[in-house]
C-alpha cells in the first residue's frame, strides 16, 4: 500500500469523523456523568486556552505553521514514507481544529474528564494529534528497524 494511500485514508477518516462529532455536539448533544462530561466549549486558544490573547491572529499563525509543516514534509519525503498514518492523523486533527476557528470562532471542544482530577477539555482531533505523535515516537525510539 502506497504512503500516499495510507496518508489519505488516515487524513480523510480523522477529518470526517472529527467534523461529524462536532456537528452532533453543536446541535446540542450533551452528557454529564461522574467521570466525564460531553459538553460544548469553544476554545479561543490552544491547549489549556494558551495564546487566546492572540485572538483572530491565532488561526492565521496556525495556518502558516501547517503550511510550513507540509513544506517540510515535501522537502523531507522519507518522513511521509516512515510515518504516513501518523502524519495523516496529525494534519487532519490540526486542519480540522483550524477549520473550527474560521467557521465557529474557536475550536469545538467537548470532552471534559473530571474523575479523580480535573483535566482540560479536548476533542477527537486532539486525541488523534496526540496518537500521531505517540506513533512517531514509538516508531522512532522503540521499533527495531530492519536493514
Amino acid at each position: 500500500m502506497s504512503k500516499y494511500y495510507k496518508f489519505s485514508i488516515a487524513f480523510i477518516a480523522v477529518f470526517v469523523i472529527d467534523q461529524i462529532i462536532k456537528i452532533v455536539i453543536l446541535n446540542g448533544f450533551d452528557i454529564d456523568t461522574s467521570c466525564i462530561s460531553i459538553t460544548l466549549t469553544l476554545n479561543k486558544g490552544v491547549a489549556f486556552s494558551m495564546f487566546a490573547f492572540l485572538g483572530e491572529y491565532l488561526k492565521y499563525i496556525q495556518v502558516a505553521l501547517i503550511v510550513l509543516v507540509i513544506g517540510y514534509l515535501i522537502w523531507e519525503k522519507h518522513l511521509l514514507s516512515e510515518f504516513s498514518i501518523a502524519i495523516g492523523f496529525i494534519l487532519a486533527g490540526g486542519i480540522s481544529n483550524i477549520l473550527d476557528r474560521f467557521v465557529h470562532g474557536g475550536v469545538v471542544d467537548y470532552i471534559h474528564w473530571h474523575c479523580g482530577f480535573e483535566w482540560a477539555i479536548f476533542n477527537f482531533a486532539d486525541i488523534m494529534i496526540n496518537l500521531g505523535v505517540a506513533i512517531i515516537l514509538y516508531l522512532t525510539f522503540f521499533k527495531k528497524k530492519s536493514k
